[in-house]
């Protein structure tokens, strides 16, 4: 889905594919990872085995250079990385180009710091250079680019939202200094005191409550007195939880989802003028008659560029498979754009075939151990498994290692992975060893079947067979009651091969992996805001809050680098109250509030509708396949992000294609 605006003379061409070959990508992959890294061992860091600050030993702090020498060498991989694309895309295109402007100048901004901090022998303490960072990662992505892009579209509908919950939460603030105003009792003013003092106490009191991270305790002593005062509070709760954040989230699937889609057909359509460029230099090889209405391509000249050209091997064979079964030695542009539809399919895996055995006693076996009901019941023997190994955890719950005869859950684990083995063993006989290796599943069974196997050989060579008593001293690296558990958990985790033979269950699970595979740029971005966040507020709060107890839990400072992990917590709108309880104690700036509302805004608010929303998206999109058509049991679908729009999109016309390719700055067209 690449654009073709770049140049196309032979060095030019040798040079593209030499940059987009596995290496080069996996080089400039490396050197993003590495040069993101370097924050988790840069001066302030905290990168020890306990995040705890009573336990944990000094960090390793690196000399000064040695960071740096590492920042220049994937400085100079970047500055070659610009270098190639900038030639590629030409002159006219660059001035067109806003991202290859922008990493230019993130390079010049980055290395103009890089020397400052040199000059400073490592010791300053702001380094604008590591803010950005993130970018490096964001600009290597097409997909991420056209991510932000629609989230950059879609600002102005969520903006509407976001200003009708601020007028929602204005309102209510002057209403609750109304309700909650200091009165002569001091006794029965605790309300006012803790929550409702001043117009910012007041403001943030609520904006918490809207994450619901204080709630009931900012009600507590308002319905202690009254309890009439709880028809504010569910009131504010209910038009903004229930009303507004859900209207938020409504606006943000249905915008995004239709700019999302606009990516998407502009994808398609550099597709199918990259397939329309091709045909048209193919085309130019050979002479046209001077009558000629249309331009045609010589079959054996795309089967010996079909050789040479890098492509999925599925695809390859498709098209050569068609070009075989069509009698012409001549394609025309729509014969030609069909013939790469194929590109276009979704991707179908077929299963091996089972052994054909001869014998009719391998054919019972291979029927028996093969049907699905075979599988059924290695269902309910692992739930069984699961049971056994609850009544025995609760058995023993309450007693000491010493008091506890591990014989009984050692004899049922010898049992069932006895059972586990045979069953693999019998699949194998009647699948064949690559059909039964060809699904996910039966590689997730058989693999922690043979670990478990191995565990229960080293657990019987070090403390012998279970045996009434069964307690022997600890020997060897883990105690026998240590490798009984880490036994029990992998079963536990096995009993997840129920997941595929429950229909919506199964349903679920792999709308959340087609998440995890296709939606990585969702991901990306979403970890280049909490990187520049955290990178923000180590700067930020640097040596402003102390260690200390509130409530058992431990407030760590931004200055122990434990910035990454309080965003996560304030990502779930759990850490909120705590922070607010450092503001009052005057150990945070009140302008801090600035910082954090941002984050909560831009990760609660935006970021998680967004998510939602594509959920929803793949999810329907699911749903609506497996309703239309059932797949069959030797066959599965996989699908891209550009193939779950793929029935809406629209195909671009001959005309718009051929006034785009005329357009193009350095392929110069004879028609």
């Amino acid at each position: 889905y690449r654009s073709i605006n770049h140049r196309v003379d032979s060095k030019s061409l040798w040079l593209y594919r030499w940059y987009y070959s596995r290496t080069c990508q996996w080089i400039l992959s490396l050197t993003i990872t590495v040069i993101l890294a370097l924050a988790f061992i840069e001066k302030p860091s905290s990168l020890t085995v306990t995040s705890d600050v009573r336990y944990r030993l000094p960090a390793w702090n690196p000399p000064c250079g040695l960071t740096e020498s590492i920042e220049l060498l994937c400085f100079l991989v970047f500055m070659v990385d610009v270098s190639v694309k900038s030639y590629l895309v030409g002159w006219e295109e660059f001035w067109k180009n806003k991202w290859l402007m922008a990493y230019i100048l993130t390079l010049i901004v980055s290395l103009t710091d890089w020397i400052v901090s040199l000059s400073f022998l490592c010791t300053e303490d702001v380094r604008v250079r590591r803010i950005l960072r993130p970018f490096f990662l964001l600009q290597n992505s097409s997909m991420m680019k056209k991510t932000l892009k629609s989230i950059n579209s879609t600002l102005p509908e969520m903006a509407s939202v976001v200003l009708l919950l601020a007028v929602h939460l204005s309102l209510f603030t002057m209403f609750a200094m109304l309700l909650f105003a200091r009165t002569k009792d001091g006794q029965q003013d605790k309300e006012w005191m803790v929550y409702f003092r001043n117009l910012p106490d007041s403001l943030t009191s609520l904006l918490v409550l809207l994450t619901t991270a204080n709630n009931p305790d900012v009600m507590i002593p308002a319905y202690s007195k009254n309890r009439a005062y709880s028809i504010f509070f569910i009131l504010f709760t209910v038009l903004g939880n229930l009303f507004l954040m859900n209207l938020l989230t409504a606006i943000i699937y249905n915008q995004f989802r239709g700019y999302l889609l606009k990516s998407v057909q502009s994808s398609l359509f550099r597709r199918r003028l990259g397939i329309r460029a091709a045909f048209e230099v193919l085309s130019s090889l050979k002479e046209a008659p001077a009558n000629a209405q249309q331009s045609y391509v010589d079959v054996g000249a795309l089967q010996q560029v079909l050789q040479k050209v890098e492509m999925d091997s599925r695809c390859k064979q498709a098209i050569t498979r068609s070009l075989k079964v069509c009698s012409c030695d001549q394609l025309s542009a729509a014969q030609f754009q069909k013939l790469f539809e194929e590109l276009d399919k979704d991707a179908i895996r077929q299963h091996p075939p089972s052994p054909d055995y001869q014998s009719r006693f391998m054919q019972k076996m291979q029927f028996a151990f093969g049907h699905p009901y075979f599988g059924y019941l290695g269902n309910v023997v692992a739930l069984a498994n699961i049971v056994s190994i609850c009544v025995v955890l609760v058995m023993d719950a309450d007693k000491q290692p010493s008091e506890r005869d591990d014989f009984f859950l050692g004899a049922i684990n010898c049992f069932f992975i006895l059972y586990y083995l045979l069953e693999m063993l019998l699949k194998i006989l009647a699948m064949g060893l690559k059909r039964y290796l060809s699904y996910p599943s039966n590689r997730f069974d058989g693999l922690l079947t043979v670990i478990l196997l191995v565990l229960e050989i080293a657990t019987f060579a070090v403390y012998g067979f279970p045996h009434p008593g069964w307690r022997p001293e600890f020997i060897g690296l883990l105690s026998l009651w240590d490798m009984v558990r880490l036994v029990n958990m992998l079963i536990v985790f096995r009993f997840l091969r129920i997941i595929p033979n429950m229909k919506f269950m199964a349903l679920v699970v792999t709308t959340l992996l087609d998440l995890v595979k296709n939606l990585r740029a969702f991901a990306g971005i979403l970890v280049v805001v909490f990187y520049a966040f955290a990178i923000t507020g180590i700067m930020l709060f640097k040596g402003a809050v102390i260690s200390m107890y509130i409530k058992k839990v431990v407030v760590l400072s931004f200055k122990e680098k434990c910035g990454f992990m309080g965003l996560f917590c304030y990502f779930q709108a759990d850490v909120t109250y705590c922070l607010l309880y450092l503001l009052s104690l005057n150990l945070i700036c009140r302008w801090a509030k600035i910082y954090f509302v941002a984050w909560w805004l831009i990760s609660s608010v935006i970021w998680v509708n967004l998510f939602v929303a594509l959920l929803l998206e793949n999810f329907i999109h699911k749903w609506d396949r497996r309703c239309h058509r059932e797949p069959l049991s030797d066959i599965e679908y996989q699908r891209t992000v550009e193939l779950m729009f793929r029935d809406v999109l629209e195909e671009p016309t001959e005309e718009e294609l051929m006034e785009k390719l005329h357009q193009h700055p350095h392929l110069q067209l004879c028609r």
